[in-house]
């Protein structure tokens, strides 16, 4: 494959101070305010490389998004849209720049520079079960056109890089996410005030994320109900998908409140049947939550031995160690204290770090 003219002028000579800084394109389409893991990785990677303010940095973004990016951002906007509209509306080309950059998946037709993309997991082949048959065939027709045609790639886990070695043969660069700047362990005083403004009950189990298919929220809901304990649930809700019999859902929650929610929480569970990385659960354990997970995807990698691990689809693993975490307040508070020491292994300087080390491999000057 030959290299972009931007690495051969990058690869003769360092940058002098008088030469203009790296050009940096980031299709940025799929952010949102609030949202998932995905829009997390965005928001926090463009403050992270915006930082030094060293790059000249475009983000494609959609209208409703503008608010989201950082200083040091140039912002070009587009229509609001979803699903196979905005697919398309980040194929078309963008402007020329040393590096065109997919933050979830998506590559232009046309890009002059390097052609970089990030994967955050291969759910729509590992678990097609898990989403509607269209979207499906969608973003794996998305996928494959990505791995054909970028000149890096880069993965958000070693399992998510471990699945792409195996399924399409191309190596990718490993930049882990990192929970949210500023997310600590919350005031008595703070979590006091959660539980009156969000009508929390004086126990329960939480979550935060998406209800879709692949984070069986069913079964927890189902394993709370067994052992006696109310299950809260904050974020959005999938179209085939609706809140189960017996739980309390919060709707998206402001960031502001996060860390005082995971904090009421007697266990933060997230008994996922597939995770390409899993952001929640190492925020929560940023805000010294007792967490349970499942062993699956990358989740055991991301929380260490800061939180309980059952194997996946094993109801009664599930509903016994929710049981044990919630009678058991020596073991919770042993967890609370040892999860955010392992929480703050990960930070967005060192994603931007990596970030910006993979663009030099491809000779960028970044």
């Amino acid at each position: 494959m030959s290299l972009p003219t931007a690495t051969w002028r990058a690869q003769a000579a360092p940058r002098r101070p008088s030469e203009p800084l790296a050009a940096i394109v980031l299709n940025a389409l799929a952010l949102q305010p609030g949202g998932s893991g995905v829009q997390t990785y965005i928001r926090e990677l463009l403050a992270a490389l915006a930082a030094p303010g060293d790059l000249r940095l475009t983000a494609h973004v959609q209208a409703s998004a503008l608010g989201e990016l950082p200083p040091g951002v140039t912002p070009a906007a587009h229509p609001v849209t979803a699903g196979a509209r905005r697919a398309l509306e980040g194929l078309r080309s963008f402007q020329p720049s040393d590096v065109a950059h997919g933050l979830d998946v998506d590559l232009p037709l046309r890009a002059r520079g390097a052609r970089v993309v990030t994967v955050h997991d291969l759910a729509v082949f590992d678990v097609p079960w898990a989403f509607p048959k269209r979207r499906a065939l969608g973003e794996r027709a998305l996928l494959t056109m990505a791995m054909r045609r970028a000149d890096l790639v880069l993965a958000v886990s070693r399992f998510t890089a471990e699945r792409i070695r195996r399924r399409f043969g191309r190596e990718a660069v490993v930049t882990p996410l990192a929970p949210r700047p500023g997310l600590s362990p919350a005031s008595a005083a703070a979590i006091r005030s959660a539980r009156e403004r969000l009508g929390l009950p004086a126990r329960f189990v939480a979550h935060v994320g998406t209800i879709e298919a692949r984070k069986n929220i069913e079964g927890l809901a189902l394993a709370c109900r067994t052992i006696g304990v109310p299950l809260v649930l904050a974020g959005g809700i999938a179209r085939d998908q609706r809140v189960p019999a017996g739980a309390q859902h919060l709707g998206y929650l402001p960031s502001a409140d996060l860390a005082a929610f995971y904090g009421a929480a007697d266990v933060v569970a997230y008994p996922s049947h597939y995770e390409g990385f899993g952001l929640p659960p190492i925020e929560a354990m940023a805000c010294g939550a007792a967490v349970l997970a499942t062993r699956v995807g990358a989740l055991g990698d991301v929380v260490g031995d800061g939180a309980d691990l059952v194997a996946p689809g094993d109801l009664g693993a599930l509903q016994a160690a929710l049981a044990r975490l919630v009678r058991d307040a020596g073991h919770r508070a042993e967890l609370r204290a040892r999860a955010p020491l392992v929480a703050a292994r990960l930070r967005w300087s060192d994603t931007a770090a990596a970030t910006r080390a993979a663009y030099r491999s491809v000779g960028v000057d970044a």
